[in-house]
């Protein structure tokens, strides 16, 4: 369990709800996940005709936490005005804050970032901010008003996992105290099991499982995964050595002339 803006969650899985070939599979993949905070895009419910409603319906019947994001967003202006927009659809005043930046990167404009959080902040935001692994963005970002911060550990959908173990574990580091969720990049759950070990509360995802080919499958596996890191951080594992060191004692062996 671990507690973001004064509100205690259970499960460290944060899931996305967009790309599954169903309702029906987003919903199973939900409810085997454990998961108790979805992610939704504002984008998502006012594009077509009625979809919206029916997704927003199914989404109420799983009894979940939404955290709106402002996916797709790329200027202050876009994500500020997103997030109002969101916080009338969906009645929360949580928000995962995208600006992007970089068009093939899907990097964020961590300038902007800063700015929209700090708006919407003094708004009375709860603010999720999407960042990168950079400590003095996320520095920023806390000045800003956000007591949670998000940073990726490789470009969202890219399924690489953590490219910069260091650069993450100096994140967890510097930020102690601080609830920390590992965003985009995650394609297996070995990858969230090794953010989960160096500290990190959790992780929030969607590609791997959306687009997994058992969706439902993959949601599970993840949620163990998440388990077994957690359980191995709190288990204190060893640091890796340069050299080796017997696991049976030397002293006291027979030793033949």
């Amino acid at each position: 369990m671990f507690e973001v803006y004064g509100e205690s969650v259970a499960s460290r899985f944060l899931l996305g709800t967009a790309q599954y070939p169903s309702p029906q599979i987003l919903s199973d993949a939900v409810k085997v996940s454990g998961a108790e905070i979805l992610t939704v895009s504002l984008r998502r419910e006012t594009a077509g005709s009625g979809g919206g409603g029916r997704f927003w319906d199914l989404i109420r019947e799983l009894n979940v936490k939404v955290l709106p994001n402002t996916a797709g967003c790329h200027s202050v202006k876009e994500a500020v005005t997103t997030a109002k927009m969101a916080r009338d659809l969906f009645g929360t005043d949580w928000i995962k804050l995208e600006v992007i930046g970089h068009h093939d990167s899907l990097q964020p404009d961590v300038f902007g970032l800063v700015e929209a959080a700090r708006i919407l902040s003094d708004d009375g935001f709860k603010v999720f901010p999407y960042t990168t692994d950079d400590i003095v963005v996320g520095d920023r970002l806390l000045e800003a008003g956000c007591q949670v911060l998000m940073p990726w550990c490789a470009p969202i959908g890219s399924a690489k996992g953590p490219v910069n173990p260091d650069a993450l574990r100096a994140y967890r580091s510097h930020f102690k105290g601080i609830p920390l969720v590992v965003d985009a990049g995650l394609g297996r759950p070995s990858h969230a099991a090794a953010v989960l070990e160096l500290g990190f509360d959790a992780v929030l995802l969607n590609t791997a499982v959306a687009k997994a080919g058992d969706p439902v499958a993959m949601a599970k596996a993840f949620a163990v995964a998440i388990e077994a890191g957690r359980l191995a951080y709190e288990a204190q594992p060893l640091e890796p050595r340069d050299m080796a060191v017997p696991s049976t004692p030397v002293l006291g062996m027979a030793v033949f002339e």
